[in-house]
C-alpha cells in the first residue's frame, strides 16, 4: 500500500483533533474507532472481507503499512474468523497513542508539551497542515449536504465519525442537529463501514456477547401499554399463540 493515500485510521484521528486546545474530542471511544477503521483499511486492501457478523482473513499478504499489518498478523493467527464485535473491544487499546505518534513521524502533526495545574506534564498535539483537516472535512460536508452517495472511503468515515461519537464535536448546538441526522445516515452507504461502526456502538454499549442477528431476534420486553386503564396483554406470535390455542 503506497503512503500516497491517507489511511482511514489517519483520517479519523485528524478529525478528532481540535485545533484550539491540541487534545482529542471522544479519547475513550476514539481507541474503539481506530480498531475498527483499521479493519475498514485492510478490507479496501482487499486483506480482509465480512463474513455475517465476522471477519475472515482473504490475503495475508503484508500491505506495507506497520500498523495495519500488526492488525492483519493478528487476524491471521485467530485462524477463524473472528467477531467484529470482540475484535474491536479486544485488549489492544493505546491505539491513539500509536497514531499519534504515526502522524507526528509522518509530519502531519507536532507534539507541544505542556503542564496539567502547573505540575502533571502533558502533550498536545498540532495540525501543522490545516488544509489536510479542511479536506477531510469538506469530504463529509460535501456527503452531508448534496445527499450524494459518496465513496466508500468517506461512508466509512461518517459511519466511524458517528460510531465513536464526533457528531458533536464536528456539528455541535441545535443548529448542528441536522448535520448529525445525516452524519448518522451515511452509515448505510458501505456494507463494511457499517458493520464495523455498530460494533464500535454494541462494545461502548455493553452488547458484545450476543450476536448481532440473535440480538435482533431475541423477544423484547412488552410495553406497558394499557386501554381504559387495563393493561394489555403482549401480542402473542408464533409458538406462543399456537400453544394458547390448545
Amino acid at each position: 500500500m503506497g503512503r500516497s493515500r491517507r489511511t482511514i485510521p489517519e483520517e479519523l484521528l485528524l478529525l478528532a483533533l481540535d485545533p484550539a486546545t491540541g487534545t482529542t474530542a471522544q479519547p475513550q471511544s476514539l481507541d474503539l474507532g481506530l480498531a475498527g477503521a483499521q479493519l475498514v483499511e485492510l478490507a479496501l486492501a482487499g486483506r480482509i472481507a465480512p463474513d455475517g457478523d465476522r471477519i475472515a482473513v482473504v490475503m495475508p499478504r503484508p500491505t506495507g503499512d506497520p500498523t495495519l499489518d500488526s492488525a492483519l498478523e493478528l487476524l491471521r493467527r485467530r485462524g477463524s474468523p473472528v467477531r467484529a464485535v470482540h475484535w474491536i473491544g479486544g485488549p489492544r487499546l493505546g491505539l491513539r497513542q500509536i497514531y499519534l505518534a504515526h502522524l507526528e513521524r509522518c509530519g502531519m502533526v507536532h507534539a507541544v508539551a505542556g503542564q496539567m495545574c502547573g505540575v502533571l506534564p502533558t502533550t498536545r498535539y498540532q495540525a501543522t497542515d490545516t488544509a489536510i483537516s479542511r479536506e477531510i472535512r469538506a469530504r463529509l460536508d460535501s456527503a452531508i449536504r448534496t445527499g450524494v452517495p459518496p465513496d466508500p472511503r468517506t461512508a466509512a468515515l461518517a459511519a466511524l465519525a458517528h460510531a465513536v461519537g464526533l457528531g458533536k464535536h464536528l456539528y455541535p448546538g441545535n443548529e448542528g442537529r441536522s448535520s448529525r441526522s445525516r452524519l448518522r445516515d451515511l452509515i448505510r452507504h458501505d456494507p463494511m463501514g457499517g458493520l464495523v461502526a455498530h460494533a464500535v456502538m454494541d462494545v461502548q454499549n455493553g452488547v458484545a456477547a450476543q450476536p448481532r442477528r440473535e440480538r435482533a431476534a431475541a423477544p423484547q420486553p412488552a410495553a406497558r401499554a394499557t386501554a381504559g386503564g387495563v393493561p394489555l396483554q403482549p401480542r402473542r406470535t408464533g409458538a406462543m399463540a399456537r400453544a394458547a390455542a390448545h
